[in-house]
């Protein structure tokens, strides 16, 4: 997927994260600080690095700054009552960063956090992968914790399988 328009790219990233957000929105409240395993992230750190990545990673660098990522950790949502508001509060931020930004901005060379140069609409690529991989790890957690998750493309599997007989 080349991105060569700027609301073309927001309109389809909205609808990504609108499908993350009916899987964030199961979450149970009292689910928030659960692992499968020490020292790996918990449900509101995927919560919270999903919303952290997004605003200051990539809508950062979009911007020509530096990227100013402080993990996510509890400590990083001080002011928000929840990682489900800093979630909210940190997409409606990188959303209006991505909407000042012009067709002609993405084909400007950035410096990724890696040092690589690359053009800015792979770059926002990246965000797209980035949020699907995480969102897919919520689902796995959610499923060992017996928690339904919504479909993510309109039907489950069994559907899918009725529809085609």
């Amino acid at each position: 997927m080349e991105i060569t328009n700027i609301k073309t790219f927001v309109a389809y990233y909205k609808k990504t994260r609108g499908i993350t957000k009916t899987v964030i929105d199961v979450i149970p409240k009292d689910k928030l600080d659960w692992t499968y395993s020490a020292r790996k992230f918990t449900i509101g750190d995927l919560i919270r690095h999903i919303a952290a990545i997004e605003r200051y990673v990539f809508a950062a660098i979009a911007l020509g700054n530096k990227p100013s990522y402080k993990g996510c950790g509890k400590e990083i949502i001080e002011g928000y009552e929840s990682p489900f508001a800093y979630f909210d509060a940190m997409h409606l931020q990188s959303i209006n960063i991505f909407e000042t930004l012009t067709d002609s901005c993405l084909r400007n060379k950035i410096t990724s956090v890696d040092g690589k140069q690359i053009e800015l609409g792979n770059f926002l690529r990246a965000l797209i992968v980035h949020e699907i991989h995480h969102r897919a790890a919520l689902c796995i957690y959610l499923n060992l914790l017996g928690i339904a998750t919504p479909p993510i493309i309109g039907l489950t599997e069994e559907q899918v399988i009725q529809l085609s007989k």
